[in-house]
């Protein structure tokens, strides 16, 4: 009987749960999906239902078998990758969440994260996991449910309750309550987890009053955790790969070695440089984080945010109406010669890194009556391209900048952009044949762990199906970054709104 040479890789995001059949060369070629609803019960609140994660989960990958024609049987491995920091607390004997998911987005803990940065504790915070004293990561979030729901700190305390990511939760209920794990790219953002001796660290767990009997085992990220219940899909099928979604972008993109990197442009924007195997020492606002974990050796990079790439295109199609679909601004921004002086710096929430300015506000700089629709479009794209550019300068000060850029993500479909990005950045932009490489990294990691391919054969496999090379003279570039410059500055003395 030949060997099942197919992998499942599950993308459970924020919005929305799928599952993509690879076959083994690692490409695309099955996909199912199934939106969710998200929960907004106070203002900054976010939270989603586990259960509906279970069950969109289930269902996704059934489908996904059934419409490929194949059997759980033909499948070689599962590989899982994350919406990663949301937080679920369970029942270690019923498997039930003791409340809805607190999701990444959530800033209910903010005064939380204010007090121990009054108190000094970001330091230690910093050196330990290479975050912030954020809302964001998991850490507050668990320390809110502990607090907030009734008998749970008592009930951790007696180790009848476990945490997790959601890797964590799926496979808990993929291997019907066997597996308690994770891996080291989910702890790495947790704020409990030492990335430096890559284990759980006392001392955070003491600042944040955590238990430890809450926690998961953590593993590698290509590593067999278990295997899912016969009766869910009609064979034992094995887990063997974890990761969030930015480092299984990471790894979708064979982003192996050092210097190499990666941006996906969404809603937001997040870049990660490989940094090899020392963990980085990041600029302000800037993080350090493990890339992925191969043989118990943890690799590392850094990462940068930016807070608004795609929504600043789909602030202009639903606020101001001036396009119907994103895709009518490459068209636009092809129009003309050049910006006509018009810089806009998309801060409706802030600018992340490396500026950090939480009260910034948005603001359009150098309208003229000249200016039009294709103006606003074209600003829009350069802002992604501009603020990739101020995170890639803030990387290069931990002593690696990268060669090349890979990108992914819807935005990445624009041309424009693309040899925008590669001009302003002065290297090489590398676009994948495919875009579904967060997915692809689920599948590689769990692909590997069985033995169904090799890191260095996968390190060169991914076919670009276009390469951006700079063609902007250096006088033009200091120009426009000289005008972006100019018009964060104003961002910032206008101050809050």
């Amino acid at each position: 009987m030949a060997r099942p040479r197919h992998i499942i890789a599950i993308d459970q995001g924020t919005t929305s749960t799928r599952a993509l059949l690879f076959d083994d060369r690692a490409c695309a070629i099955g996909t199912a999906q199934t939106e969710y609803r998200q929960y907004y019960p106070h203002p900054g609140w976010v939270e989603q239902d586990p259960e509906d994660i279970w069950r969109d989960t289930v269902a996704t990958v059934r489908e996904l078998i059934t419409k490929a024609g194949l059997a759980a049987a033909d499948v070689a491995a599962i590989g899982i990758t994350n919406q990663r920091e949301t937080t679920i607390v369970w029942d270690r004997a019923t498997g039930e969440p003791i409340h809805r998911a607190i999701v990444w987005q959530d800033r209910r803990t903010a005064d939380m994260c204010a007090a121990l940065k009054a108190a000094g504790h970001e330091r230690l915070v910093r050196a330990r996991t290479g975050l912030l004293l954020d809302p964001y990561f998991s850490a507050t979030k668990l320390a809110w449910l502990l607090d907030h729901v009734p008998g749970a700190r008592h009930r951790a305390e007696a180790g009848e309750l476990a945490f997790g990511t959601v890797d964590t939760f799926l496979l808990w209920r993929l291997t019907e309550g066997a597996v308690h794990a994770t891996d080291a790219t989910n702890a790495s953002r947790t704020l409990l987890f030492d990335i430096h001796k890559q284990d759980w660290s006392a001392e955070l767990l003491n600042l944040f009053h955590i238990p430890a009997r809450l926690l998961p085992s953590v593993h590698d990220s290509s590593n067999i955790f278990g295997e899912t219940s016969p009766d869910l899909f009609g064979a034992a099928v094995p887990i063997a790969g974890l990761a969030g979604d930015q480092q299984a972008a990471l790894v979708g993109h064979g982003c192996f070695s050092k210097g190499s990197a990666k941006a996906t442009y969404g809603t937001g924007c997040f870049i990660l440089l490989n940094t090899g195997d020392v963990a980085p020492n990041p600029a302000r606002g800037l993080l350090a984080t493990t890339a992925y974990r191969l043989h118990d050796e943890p690799s590392y990079a850094v990462e940068g945010a930016i807070f608004i790439a795609g929504a600043a295109v789909k602030w202009l199609r639903d606020k101001l109406g001036l396009i119907a679909v994103a895709s009518e601004t490459e068209a636009l921004a092809v129009k003309l010669p050049d910006n006509g002086g018009v810089y806009f710096v998309p801060a409706f929430v802030g600018l992340g890194a490396p500026h950090w300015m939480p009260d910034a506000r948005a603001l359009i700089t150098g309208l003229t009556l000249d200016s039009g629709r294709a103006h606003l479009a074209r600003a829009a794209l350069e802002a992604v391209a501009y603020q990739t550019a101020d995170l890639i300068d803030a990387m290069a000060a931990t002593g690696v900048r990268p060669d090349s850029l890979c990108v992914d993500g819807g935005m990445a479909a624009n041309n424009w952009l693309c040899q925008f990005l590669a001009d302003l950045l002065d290297m090489e932009i590398v676009r994948p044949a495919t875009l579904e490489v967060t997915a692809r990294g689920a599948a590689v990691l769990a692909g590997m762990a069985i033995g169904l391919w090799s890191k260095d054969v996968l390190a060169g496999q991914q076919t670009a199906n276009d390469h951006f090379r700079p063609k902007m003279s250096s006088k033009e570039r200091d120009r426009l970054r000289v005008g972006w410059e100019k018009a964060v500055a104003r961002t910032v003395m206008a101050g809050p709104a």
